[in-house]
């Protein structure tokens, strides 16, 4: 097992945020990981004082180990029993390194009030014989003087029972060159010059991850909420305007993530702002200064705008008092705000060197795949296969954000159909800066080439060229299209559209690859510690025993291409030869042919559902399987049986769930959910980039 004991190098170094990115990026590699921050930086101990350990838990389900408080450190300390305090942390240490590969080990925030609780990152590190991260924050301070920092921290903690892991910048300028940075560090630091303290990664300042929730304005100024209260969980403000001046002045300003703060008599204001909500553009909130409401007349005329869930609050502060009030809110993350501080350690996660982190954990664990190691290898595999996706749905708002993620990521080269003018006028009202480069195909000006490619498909349906092009005015179609004459490598649609809608066009054009009866789908079901591969959830009703045992032929090998070593059950209300029936046959049969046909998989069943996840019931229902109690891909009998599991474990269980992801159609087409956000838009894209590979 090997221990990370994340140290600061002087103040303000988001040691929570490095800390819990790491926990992340292990993740990412399969690793397990601990998690514990021995002694609390308030004297105070509860979920506003001590985040670090509730976060951990609310993230990656690591059980709180309840810290030191200051108190008890100082009087310890006062007491001359520095040895009695280690002993205390080293016993809590070893509560939290049970059964894991790593343990990441917080250290104290520095404090200049408190120089010698500082000075016991040092004693705490060797008594744990953790490998130090240095963690130092950019944030007004030149390059040289960090690297000056950093040397004196590695003179500080440099002894033989010491070793560096390396150091991380937090808080960078975006726009500095990694290079350049190295370069200028290891010019002034001895230490970093000769890789005893190695870079671990830059960790760029984004403003977006310091936005607060217009629940925690309303909390701080304890305002009246006039309307909106469905949106105070989830709007989020990035920046305030104070409105003083006529409306003429401030119609540039109304852009995405704005709170607009202003008298409560100013009816122009509050007309103004909800008729940019009507165009489009997601307002944050609105802030009405005085304790003046609207009058009834006036939230009449707005009610189209506020029915969409703008939140309106009423303080009885004015405005100068409003605004210095909020100068004075809590930065850190609320202990409810779990979107904000997942936001936040993938973003660090995302700039840590993983290859680093590789040669330093080593081969610790047996493969695992929980869901942050699935989607990172999902990413990765995507940006390897450089494949171009259509995207039908080219101008709704979800879509082009999630074209745009996949263009600066790298994801998929993504080609938005729809005229460029609406593309661009919903890009901007949603704040999204669309790259020149990104690829807009108006389906007005290319239609026609693609009739008599449509028409010679379907002719033996007698479609005529006249009735492909009445067809082809369905984006889908002729998005479908573009995949058939090999333009684009595959298609996600399902924002605006019906199953059927994405499905049926694939279906009649692509039709299925060499050897594949039938087209069926998966849903990777990401759960707290492992993906589960569902299937069939989405295609076929009532499969026949030949055809379930296509589907879950098809399951495996996909679970096998994105990452998973397939265990499959063929799931039944009964375990083995312990019941009868028709629908038991017929997943009996179906168990054997899939078998037969592909012995190099494991496949058992007819296995109950909690056989075949709980291990001590797969030990008792079915001993001798190798399945029972290990399964990790879920072949439903029947659509009825496979919808309502997935949706019932994804409802209930508050468990992410991508896909569906279509298997058996010669080239990749995916349908969406949807209600699907941005980031299942980024997955499902994702995921047909990587099936593109295997057409």
């Amino acid at each position: 097992m090997r221990t990370y004991y994340i140290a600061p190098v002087g103040p303000s170094a988001a040691l929570t945020s490095v800390s819990l990115g790491l926990v992340r990026a292990l993740e990412r590699l399969g690793v397990k990981s601990g998690f514990i921050k021995p002694i609390a930086d308030s004297l105070l101990l509860g979920k506003d004082a001590e985040r670090s350990g509730f976060f951990a838990e609310i993230l990656y389900n690591i059980p709180f180990t309840h810290p030191l408080t200051i108190e008890h450190v100082e009087r310890l300390l006062s007491e001359g029993s520095k040895e009695g305090l280690m002993e205390e942390i080293v016993s809590l240490f070893q509560q939290s390194a049970e059964g894991n590969d790593v343990v990441i080990v917080e250290g104290l925030a520095q404090d200049f009030n408190k120089p010698v609780l500082t000075a016991l990152n040092t004693d705490i590190a060797r008594n744990l014989r953790a490998s130090v991260i240095l963690v130092v924050s950019a944030d007004q301070i030149q390059i040289s003087s960090i690297a000056e920092q950093l040397e004196i921290a590695a003179q500080q903690y440099g002894t033989d029972k010491t070793s560096f892991a390396g150091f991380v910048i937090t808080k960078a300028d975006p726009s500095l060159n990694i290079n350049a940075i190295m370069q200028e560090l290891q010019a002034h630091s001895k230490s970093i010059r000769s890789g005893k303290l190695p870079l671990l990664g830059v960790i760029p300042f984004d403003n977006t991850l310091l936005a607060p929730r217009i629940l925690d304005i309303a909390n701080h100024l304890k305002c009246k909420v006039l309307s909106g209260t469905a949106a105070l969980s989830t709007s989020r403000v990035t920046r305030s305007m104070v409105v003083s001046r006529s409306v003429e002045y401030i119609v540039d300003l109304l852009k995405p993530g704005v709170l607009v703060i202003t008298a409560g008599d100013r009816d122009d204001v509050l007309m103004a702002t909800t008729l940019a909500v009507l165009r489009g553009v997601p307002i944050a909130g609105i802030l009405l200064t005085s304790n003046f409401a609207p009058k009834e007349a006036i939230r009449n005329l707005c009610a189209p705008a506020l029915a969409q869930n703008i939140p309106v609050l009423i303080t009885e502060h004015n405005s100068i008092d409003t605004v210095n009030i909020l100068a004075k809110l809590d930065t850190h993350i609320p202990i409810d705000d779990t979107e904000r501080i997942t936001r936040l350690v993938d973003h660090v996660a995302e700039y840590l060197n993983i290859d680093s982190l590789k040669e330093k954990v080593g081969d610790l664990s047996e493969k695992r795949m929980p869901p942050a190691a699935f989607r990172y290898q999902l990413i990765q595999a995507a940006r390897k296969a450089g494949k171009k996706i259509v995207l039908p749905e080219g101008e709704e708002p979800r879509t082009i954000q999630a074209a745009v993620i996949c263009h600066e990521k790298s994801i998929a080269k993504c080609v938005l159909l729809g005229k460029r003018e609406n593309v661009l006028e919903i890009a901007n009202a949603q704040g999204v800066q669309l790259p020149s480069d990104l690829e807009i195909i108006d389906p007005d000006i290319v239609r026609a080439k693609y009739i008599n490619g449509y028409a010679e498909l379907r002719k033996e349906k007698g479609v005529t060229p006249q009735q492909a092009e009445d067809q082809l005015g369905d984006n889908v179609v002729l998005g479908t299209m573009m995949v058939v004459m090999n333009e684009v490598d595959g298609l996600v649609s399902g924002a605006i559209h019906t199953t059927a809608n994405t499905i049926r066009p694939a279906l009649q054009l692509i039709k299925t690859a060499p050897g594949t009866k039938l087209v069926s789908s998966i849903f990777f079901m990401l759960m707290p510690d492992q993906v589960y591969v569902y299937g069939d959830c989405a295609v076929n009703p009532d499969p026949s025993a030949e055809e379930l045992a296509d589907i879950a032929i098809q399951s495996a090998d996909s679970a096998k291409a994105f990452g998973l070593d397939p265990k499959v059950a063929m799931i039944s209300y009964s375990t083995g030869s312990s019941g009868t029936g028709a629908d038991v046959e017929k997943v009996k049969t179906a168990t054997l042919i899939a078998q037969e046909k592909r012995p190099d998989i494991l496949i058992d069943g007819p296995l109950q559902y909690d056989a075949a996840t709980v291990e001590s019931v797969g030990k008792q229902k079915s001993p001798d399987s190798l399945v029972a109690g290990q399964a990790n891909v879920f072949v439903f009998p029947d659509l009825n049986t496979g919808n309502t599991t997935y949706k019932a474990v994804q409802r209930s269980a508050n468990v992410v769930s991508v896909g569906p992801m279509l298997q058996g159609l010669k080239k990749p087409v995916n349908d969406l959910s949807r209600g699907a956000l941005v980031d299942d838009i980024v997955y499902t894209i994702a995921l047909t980039a990587i099936q593109a590979t295997q057409s």
